[in-house]
C-alpha cells in the first residue's frame, strides 16, 4: 500500500517534535527561571513557514493554535522532509491534537522538481520534499503543498530529525508500546509479542520502523495496515516518551530539564512568531497533558494500479466530505465536533489494547509496498 521512500524510516518520527513543546509546558510551574531562560537559548529558531504564517497575539497568547511539525533527514549537505504532522490546539490551550498526513496521499503540489520542468503535477504528498537538495526550496514546496491540501495557516512550525528521538529513549530508559499481533521485524531477528511491553533505545527503533508485515486480515479490520501501523507505533512511542519524562521528573527538576531540552540540540528547530519565547509557549501550554493527547487519521483509503504505484486517495463523496469538514475543524477549533461525528478516523489511545477489536483472523499477507 505505502509506496517506498528515498527517505530513511526514522524522517517519520517526527511527531516527537510536536510533544516538546507540551514536554517544556509541563515542567513551567515547578521549576526555576534559569531554567526556561536557558530553553529560550537552547532550542534553535529557524523560518518554515514563510509566508503561510497566520497572525496571532504575541503578548496574550490564545487557542486555536495550527503547529506544522516536518520530520527532516540531514545527509551530508541534504536535508528532506517527508513527514508532516498538524498539532491543533484548542481554544483554551488544554488539548492538543495530533492530524497525521499520509506521506503516500495524492494531492497537488506546486513544484515537482527539475524532472517536471519545476511545474506542478499531482503526486505522492513526499514527492513535495524531493524536488531539490536545498531545505529553502523543499521547505517551501511541503508548507505550500499542506496549505494548498488544508487551507490551513499555521501560528508555528517545529521540525525533528531521528536524532531527538534517539536521545529522548536513552534519558527515560524504556517506552511502552502495544502491538495487536505477534510479528518478526522486517529489519531483524526481534519478534514482537502481541500486547504491552517496555522496550529499551534499540527495540523501540526496531518496531516503529515496522510497515511491511501490516497486510493481514486484523491490519485491514483495524485500519492498521502498511504505513498507519507504523503510525500507531510511533504515536504510542511518542506519548509513552513524554509520560515517562513526566514520571522521572525531567518536567519539575531544573537539572533535568535542561540535561532533557540540551538533548535536543540542533535536532529540533522551532519556527515562532517575533516576540514569542519558547518560555513563553511554555507557560501558555502548561495545562496540557500528554496522555490525553489524541490522534486523527485523514480521512483517505488506499488505491492500488496507479501509474505512481499505491497511493492513498481522498475518494470523492464520503471521504472528501469527511476530509474537507477536517480541514475547517482544523481552523474553527471545532475538532471535539467532528471526532464525534467521525469516529472511524480517529485513534484517542493509540496505546490501549482494549481499543484493538477483535477484528478478525490472520491471513497470509497480501502484498508490501
Amino acid at each position: 500500500m505505502a509506496g517506498k521512500s528515498g527517505a530513511p524510516w526514522w524522517a517519520h518520527f517526527l511527531m516527537y517534535a510536536g510533544g516538546l513543546t507540551m514536554v517544556v509546558a509541563g515542567a513551567t510551574a515547578g521549576v526555576a527561571q534559569y531554567a526556561l531562560d536557558r530553553a529560550n537559548n537552547t532550542i534553535e529558531h529557524e523560518d518554515i513557514l514563510g509566508d503561510n504564517r497566520a497572525e496571532m497575539d504575541v503578548e496574550n497568547i490564545e487557542g486555536p493554535l495550527n503547529i506544522l511539525v516536518l520530520g527532516t533527514d540531514k545527509q551530508g549537505g541534504s536535508t528532506r522532509s517527508d513527514t508532516m504532522i498538524i498539532v491543533h490546539i484548542n481554544g483554551d490551550l488544554t488539548q492538543a491534537t495530533m492530524v497525521s498526513l499520509p506521506r503516500d496521499l495524492l494531492v497537488d503540489i506546486p513544484d515537482c522538481g527539475p524532472d517536471w520542468g519545476d511545474n506542478p503535477c499531482q503526486n505522492k504528498l513526499n514527492h513535495a520534499a524531493s524536488i531539490s537538495d536545498d531545505w529553502d526550496v523543499t521547505r517551501a514546496n511541503v508548507v505550500q503543498t499542506v496549505h494548498d491540501l488544508t487551507g490551513v495557516e499555521f501560528h508555528m512550525g517545529a521540525t525533528a530529525d531521528f536524532n531527538g528521538f534517539v536521545d529522548m529513549v536513552d534519558l527515560v530508559g524504556t517506552v511502552e508500546i502495544c502491538t495487536w499481533k505477534t510479528f518478526q521485524s522486517h529489519h531483524t531477528d526481534r519478534v514482537f509479542e502481541e500486547g504491552c511491553h517496555d522496550y529499551d533505545k534499540e527495540a523501540a527503533l526496531d518496531l516503529v520502523r515496522q510497515r511491511y508485515q501490516f497486510y493481514d486480515t486484523i491490519d485491514y479490520d483495524l485500519n492498521l495496515y502498511g504505513d498507519y501501523a507504523r503510525q500507531n507505533f510511533q504515536q504510542q512511542a511518542i506519548k509513552s516518551l513524554l509520560e515517562r519524562a513526566k514520571e522521572q521528573g525531567f518536567l519539575q527538576d531544573p537539572a533535568k530539564l535542561t540535561e532533557l531540552l540540551e538533548g535536543f540540540g540542533d535536532k529540533v528547530t522551532l519556527d515562532l512568531p517575533e516576540g514569542v519565547t519558547v518560555t513563553d509557549l511554555a507557560v501558555n501550554l502548561r495545562n496540557i497533558d500528554p496522555s490525553t493527547m489524541t490522534t486523527i487519521r485523514v480521512p483517505a483509503s488506499s488505491e492500488q494500479g496507479t501509474e505512481l504505484g499505491d497511493v492513498e486517495v481522498i475518494h470523492e463523496g464520503v471521504e472528501a466530505e469527511a476530509a474537507a469538514s477536517l480541514w475547517q475543524a482544523l481552523q474553527d477549533d471545532t475538532l471535539d465536533a467532528w471526532m464525534a461525528a467521525n469516529p472511524e478516523w480517529v485513534k484517542s489511545d493509540a496505546a490501549n489494547p482494549d481499543s484493538y477489536t477483535d477484528a478478525g483472523t490472520e491471513t497470509e499477507s497480501e502484498g508490501t509496498d
